[in-house]
């Protein structure tokens, strides 16, 4: 029975003999009308941005796999956590999701007052899209070809060398605080409200490093004004081959990304899920998806909820340490 034929046979059961069934018999009649009606993506960030379109190419390919359409409802703001609270008090019927980034919310809790939400209360990760690149990146000018020059600079210069990044408690800032901790180094902290704002005295030299998700970096990287010095990975990246990695470049155990995952409520009917993470397995293995990804600088992961929800500990954790250790006072 095609899937359609399957979803109206199965709201014709429900409707028809739902009070006399038996709860297992229920469950499986419940799986086979969902969904019966169109979905909500919530995209905690705004659109244009890199987290609106990867929920766009998503939705735009696991419409049609599920036989329903899919809405993107862009919810900026603090950090991406007004989407997140967006998501927490959503009910969980499997119809309104979110693709947001496991790493800001195992850093928001440090850095937000007063949540709305928990992320290993509230959230089911249905399945890690993929990661975002992050790198190391100095300006052109700036006298060091590996990231051991520049420690042995910043070490001969301390208090002297300043990176930049999208804002206090952010990501970029964390790895850059890492990075400090790591390195022994002292560098200092200019914050922008985001890339774009600072790309343009990355490039001049007023700023001389940053460690931020490449997309944005990449063309400036090919034309010379930027050196990607290394990234932040665990291996080498496709878009940055002759790149190292922080652990080649002579900091082992120095990870970061940006991260794409796929969130429902708590409490979201278990069918719904193990559905919806089958189906964006399959859309995340079609070639011209991954092309396009891949031209963002994004690395597909896929797999279980399972394997996306035994991430979260180990983030929540990591980032603590560098709050705690560094003394940043995130408030």
């Amino acid at each position: 029975m095609h899937q359609p034929a399957r979803r109206r046979f199965g709201a014709a059961l429900l409707a028809t003999t739902g009070a006399h069934l038996l709860p297992g018999t229920l469950t499986a009649a419940w799986a086979q009308a969902y969904p019966a009606k169109p979905l909500k993506l919530i995209a905690p960030y705004p659109a244009g941005g890199g987290v609106d379109t990867v929920a766009r190419l998503i939705a735009e390919r696991l419409a049609p796999r599920i036989g329903q359409p899919i809405t993107i409802e862009n919810r900026p703001g603090a950090g991406a956590t007004i989407g997140a609270d967006a998501l927490a008090k959503s009910p969980a019927d499997g119809y309104t999701l979110m693709l947001g980034s496991i790493t800001d919310y195992a850093i928001a809790p440090h850095v937000h007052k007063n949540l709305g939400f928990d992320m290993r209360r509230d959230f089911v990760p249905i399945v890690e899209v993929g990661f975002g690149t992050v790198g190391l990146v100095v300006t052109a000018d700036l006298p060091v070809k590996n990231v051991q020059e520049l420690i042995a600079l910043a070490k001969s210069k301390p208090g002297q060398l300043s990176y930049a990044s999208s804002g206090i408690g952010g990501l970029q800032h964390l790895n850059a605080e890492m990075f400090k901790q790591m390195a022994g180094v002292d560098l200092v902290h200019v914050p922008y409200k985001g890339t774009t704002q600072f790309l343009p005295d990355l490039m001049s030299g007023r700023v001389p490093m940053s460690i931020d998700s490449m997309p944005a970096h990449l063309p400036h990287i090919k034309s010379g004004k930027l050196r990607a010095l290394a990234v932040a990975t665990r291996a080498r990246v496709p878009m940055l081959p002759d790149v190292p990695t922080m652990a080649e470049a002579g900091l082992p155990g120095y990870e970061t990304a940006t991260n794409y995952t796929l969130f429902a409520p708590t409490g979201t009917p278990r069918e719904a899920v193990a559905m919806l993470s089958r189906e964006t397995n399959v859309v995340l293995q079609q070639a011209d998806v991954r092309d396009k990804l891949l031209a963002m600088g994004i690395i597909i992961v896929g797999g279980s909820t399972e394997a996306a929800q035994a991430r979260v500990p180990a983030e929540m954790a990591k980032w603590a340490n560098v709050i705690k250790t560094g003394n940043i006072k995130l408030d």
